[in-house]
């Protein structure tokens, strides 16, 4: 379901109802909801006009009109990002060097978006230095390709 929390700040999406709502936020689920709330005319042109990619208006002609295009505009809004926390780059970095073809400087630096000396750091101060990782590299056509080792088996 989706729940919409009409605030000064703008409209947020939610998937629950939330609950407790901060002095001037209005909770709507439906164009019902959203036209007995009886926001002003000027209110109702501000959200509007903060949506994104909306012809702006500069006045209320109809406030039912405005009300029901601006509930479709809101209804098109996408969902909210989940939860799910994204990993972090070094974290992408590990997993790239512990794939099998393992990673050139040029691919760690096209899917993290760091410098060459940053990726090159990261590789000696980070993964060997403070985590200890053993990194291999072999030349091939593709340029140097570093891996993380294995540890040896005793």
């Amino acid at each position: 379901m989706r729940i919409y929390i009409i605030g000064n700040d703008g409209i947020t999406l939610c998937r629950e109802p939330p609950a407790a709502v901060n002095e001037g936020e209005i909770v709507v689920a439906s164009s019902e909801e959203l036209n007995a709330a009886r926001l002003s005319g000027k209110r109702l042109l501000a959200l509007w006009n903060a949506l994104p990619g909306v012809e702006k208006r500069r006045k209320v002609a109809d406030r039912d009109a405005l009300i029901e295009k601006l509930w479709s505009a809101i209804e098109m809004l996408p969902d909210p990002q989940s939860d799910a926390k994204r990993p972090s780059k070094q974290e992408e970095v590990i997993a790239m060097l512990r794939r099998a073809g393992g990673a050139t400087v040029d691919e760690v630096v096209s899917a993290t978006g760091w410098q060459r000396h940053t990726v090159r750091g990261v590789f000696s101060g980070t993964l060997k230095k403070k985590l200890g990782l053993t990194l291999a590299s072999v030349k091939e056509k593709r340029g140097r390709v570093y891996r993380i080792a294995e540890p040896a088996r005793a």
